[in-house]
């Protein structure tokens, strides 16, 4: 166990829970630095932040403190997309190649945008070496995605899109717009908000950004297969090609580029504020962002593979949500959806209570998925409800 962690923020009293949960797993050294928070009706319920923002323990994790939070990033991308769609600037039905004409290579020519979106394109790894610092060449990425032959048959099955995500959804977002998914996000949802998330962090704001903290040798040795990735497989071949590290997340290159797959900067504060467009019906703080059609859409399950071809998993999926599931219990209700992120971070909406919560870190747990520290939390959360 280790010394006590001052929690700080603040809690509604019947969520006091909440807050001793989140004590409990700084008290465990589960954790470096974290925030977590909820909203209910889009006004916040649980705010709180505690730790540090590095490694070292040299930096405190304040309110104002910001992190990438990996795939946790995709919901706010296909919010995005949903967004374009509801207003009629994307239709979700039309071909890919009718706003990217160049995605026709490889037979993809008839391929649907919302293929895209809930990882049925069959485009989850590119066969071309690429280094890492293709990450931050978009064109570099959007060329390498349009000329790929898709892995499987689109349409059939899905097969998690962990980095080409971004830039597929993004690349049909830029053209059908003129705009990146970034600057959309950033003028859509993100400023009207009042939600500290970027996608494609600016230069003055590096400063408060925590640093990504890898697990130990130890930590990947305890958790055994979890934490081993074959590099043969469609997951090794997605996470290496370009390589995708922890510490590549800390080099401003990554936090100053457009990764909308992977590479969004917040807070739980942040992501909760965006996930509650979602969690109520589209309106927050009286201004509309999404129709209830274009939320029902967006949550309609597209496929429930057994398992998923990347990540071997079954992963129920709406349009660029993770629906919940058996496997993925993301509310009691079973209305719950949203995304989690590599390390552990997730982003939640529970349209049958007009909730909306995240959880974000910068400790990343072994592997891609399994990370316990939220279920505690959310256990609190739901069983105060």
């Amino acid at each position: 166990m280790s010394d006590p962690v001052e929690i700080h923020g603040t809690c509604d009293r019947r969520f006091e829970k909440v807050r001793d949960a989140f004590a409990a797993n700084f008290a465990a050294g589960k954790e470096v630095g974290a925030s977590f928070a909820a909203t209910i009706e889009g006004e916040p319920v649980v705010d709180l932040w505690a730790g540090h923002a590095d490694a070292a323990l040299t930096r405190p994790w304040r309110r104002d403190t910001i992190v990438n939070v990996f795939s946790t990033t995709k919901a706010m991308a296909a919010l995005v997309a949903h967004v374009l769609a509801d207003r009629g600037v994307l239709d979700l039905d039309a071909p890919v190649a009718k706003y990217w004409p160049e995605f026709a290579a490889e037979d993809k020519a008839a391929m649907p945008v919302h293929y895209l979106l809930s990882h049925r394109a069959g485009l989850a790894a590119l066969r071309t070496p690429l280094p890492t610092e293709a990450l931050w060449d978009w064109t570099r990425m959007t060329d390498a995605l349009a000329a790929e032959a898709p892995w499987w048959e689109p349409g059939t099955t899905n097969g998690y899109h962990a980095i080409t995500y971004g830039y597929l959804i993004g690349e049909v977002v830029r053209r059908a717009s003129g705009r990146t998914l970034g600057a959309l996000f950033r003028d859509e949802i993100a400023s009207p908000l009042g939600a500290d998330f970027h996608i494609g962090l600016a230069a003055d704001d590096h400063a408060r950004a925590a640093d990504m903290v890898a697990p130990t040798d130890a930590e990947n040795a305890t958790a055994g297969a979890a934490a081993q990735v074959d590099p043969e497989s469609l997951l090794g071949k997605t996470l290496s090609n370009p390589p995708v590290t922890p510490s590549v997340a800390n080099r401003p290159e990554w936090r100053s580029a457009e990764i909308p797959a992977a590479n969004g900067h917040g807070n739980a504060r942040s992501v909760a504020r965006a996930m509650a467009v979602l969690a109520c019906g589209g309106t927050v703080g009286g201004r509309r962002y999404l129709s209830a059609d274009a939320i029902a859409r967006a949550t309609t399950e597209q496929s429930f593979a057994k398992p998923d071809l990347v990540l071997g998993v079954p992963l129920r999926w709406g349009m660029g949500f993770m629906l919940s599931s058996d496997v993925l219990p993301l509310s009691p209700d079973r209305t719950g959806f949203g995304h989690g992120g590599w390390g552990g971070s997730l982003g939640v909406a529970v349209p049958g209570a007009r909730l909306s919560w995240a959880y974000v870190m910068n400790k990343m747990s072994p592997g891609t998925l399994g990370d316990t520290r939220a279920l505690g939390l959310v256990g609190a959360l739901y069983g105060s409800l």
